[in-house]
């Protein structure tokens, strides 16, 4: 058995944690992955790596000879990655749609910072563009990194950057086009009814989320296909509501734009990008990209998902509704 890169990297990633769970969330893999890649790599190198007790790690005197080079290697590894790339290369970057928010936020990084030349794609969700992120054939993905259809992958990381408010859409002869504001019991009648998200699982499984909180019922229609098709279908609804970003214009589309307020719909997005793509570039657009605060959990007037709620650096799928998501049906 050779020793390998992801157990170098993990050897590596512990030894500066001294926590196998810190570490193993800095790799977004479970300790128990994380104990398997070490102990494979102590395997392959006929010696103990770290002293483990109940309570702390420590380096044994192999590893502390051994980290050096482990990082050198690791170091080594990911400059070789990098070298096939011409240097002048733009970033590849998805940003879900034209529509949301994260064609801003990547126009504001560029603006703010002149050196990032950024090759945009649109897959029209995260689920989508995880492969392509996997495989490096784009440098970073935006998106909610929950409610996908699989286990989350051990080598890509996420910050969360943005909370976008969502509001409603409505013709200008709905029932409710003459509100200023719409709560959840308004939304429960004429339910709320949206276009497919087609593979964009995480945000079909914000929209069930959201429509359990409120207790809304929730109706698919047809997938968009671009802006106008979108304005069609809230425009023949006749007593459903759809949803949609804050900041999307609606003068002169025949539609109003009503904030939904107590609590306030919050849409997360997170950028995400492969720990093993070593590009200066990349590593310029996530400095101008920082960190959103969550609201507090306590404060009725605005709501996440529970699962967005997790920790930072653990990055599993989520599936399923939560208790409190679920009595959401009963408590509006």
């Amino acid at each position: 058995m050779d020793a390998d890169i992801s157990g170098m990297r993990a050897f590596v990633v512990t030894a500066e944690e001294l926590h196998f769970g810190r570490a193993g969330a800095r790799l977004f893999i479970t300790q128990q992955a994380l104990s398997k890649r070490i102990r494979r790599l102590e395997d392959a190198l006929g010696a103990a790596l770290f002293e483990r007790t109940t309570r702390s790690i420590e380096l044994t005197t192999a590893g502390r000879r051994f980290l050096p080079a482990a990082a050198e290697a690791v170091a080594a590894f990911d400059r070789a990655v990098e070298v096939v790339r011409a240097p002048g290369d733009p970033i590849r970057v998805d940003v879900y749609d034209e529509r949301f928010t994260p064609l801003r936020l990547v126009r504001e990084a560029s603006e703010r910072d002149p050196r990032l030349r950024v090759e945009l794609s649109m897959r029209q969700g995260l689920a989508v563009a995880l492969p392509a992120l996997r495989r490096q054939e784009i440098d970073a993905a935006f998106g909610r990194a929950h409610d996908l259809p699989g286990p989350w992958p051990s080598e890509l990381a996420h910050r969360l950057v943005h909370l976008e408010p969502l509001a409603a859409f409505v013709p200008e002869d709905h029932p409710l086009a003459g509100r200023t504001e719409l709560r959840p019991a308004d939304l429960r009648a004429g339910g709320i009814a949206m276009p497919d998200p087609a593979g964009a699982a995480e945000w079909r499984g914000y929209l069930e989320r959201l429509a359990a909180r409120f207790g809304a019922p929730l109706r698919f229609n047809a997938p968009a296909i671009g802006v106008r098709h979108l304005v069609e279908q809230f425009l023949a609804e006749k007593s459903a509501v759809g949803l949609g970003e804050m900041s999307i214009e609606a003068a002169g589309s025949g539609l109003r734009r009503i904030p939904i307020v107590d609590p306030v719909p919050l849409l997360p997005w997170s950028v995400v990008w492969s720990r093993r793509n070593p590009r200066p570039l990349l590593r310029s657009l996530l400095a101008q990209l920082r960190p959103a605060r969550l609201p507090d959990p306590a404060d009725p007037r605005s709501w996440v998902p529970d699962p967005d709620r997790a920790p930072r650096g653990v990055g599993s799928a989520s599936s399923g509704l939560s208790g409190r998501e679920r009595s959401g049906r009963r408590r509006g």
